[in-house]
């Protein structure tokens, strides 16, 4: 079997194939069902582009979308962890960070550094790009459940305490969209009852 540089980046493409098979809690907007992790990343990615003006520092667009892309690769191996899921979070790193040198050693070696490179960046969490995709990854979800009455909320019976401690670095990648957020997806959800109060 070949193994060119063409062969491996395109083994890559066909294994993140199943990112799109990956359904997380979330609903659409509509709520007619639950969103993949591959229709999480676009949106974050497009969201990212057209949001980077509210970034607490000038960010790299180009380099925060690449994590946003690539950071839920590692749910192919270890599932979708739901973020109020406090079980299952106790062993998210191990099992996420297995599968990220699995899935980004299927690579050529420079591109496969460079995406393990961005995945750990992300994690870390410490960057600008961090910070500001980490903003994204938990604006997205609280727009879509505010969209879809609440219904991963109601359903989960989520707490705003479990919210904000989620959150409790939201405003370090941008402080006006953390501000958005509370007041616009999660505060009139409080009051309509679909987020349990403390």
């Amino acid at each position: 079997m070949k193994d060119t540089r063409l062969d491996r980046q395109f083994a890559f493409f066909r294994e993140i194939d199943k990112e799109k098979e990956i359904v997380r809690q979330n609903f659409l907007a509509s709520g007619n069902r639950r969103e993949t992790d591959a229709e999480h990343a676009w949106h974050m990615a497009l969201m990212a582009i057209l949001l980077a003006e509210y970034a607490n520092e000038p960010i790299d667009v180009l380099k925060t979308v690449t994590m946003l892309l690539i950071h839920d690769l590692v749910e192919i191996d270890a599932g979708d962890t739901y973020a109020y899921d406090e079980a299952a979070q106790k062993n998210k790193t191990q099992r996420e960070t297995a599968c990220a040198k699995r899935i980004f050693s299927i690579l050529p070696p420079d591109q496969g550094r460079e995406l393990q490179e961005l995945w750990d960046e992300f994690e870390a969490g410490k960057t600008p790009e961090a910070k500001f995709a980490r903003t994204m990854d938990n604006i997205q979800p609280a727009m879509l459940n505010a969209a879809s009455d609440g219904k991963s909320w109601v359903e989960h019976g989520v707490q705003l305490c479990q919210i904000l401690k989620r959150n409790a670095l939201t405003a370090d990648g941008s402080g006006k969209l953390w501000d958005y957020s509370l007041n616009s997806f999660i505060k009139p959800h409080v009051d309509a009852g679909h987020i349990r109060e403390d």
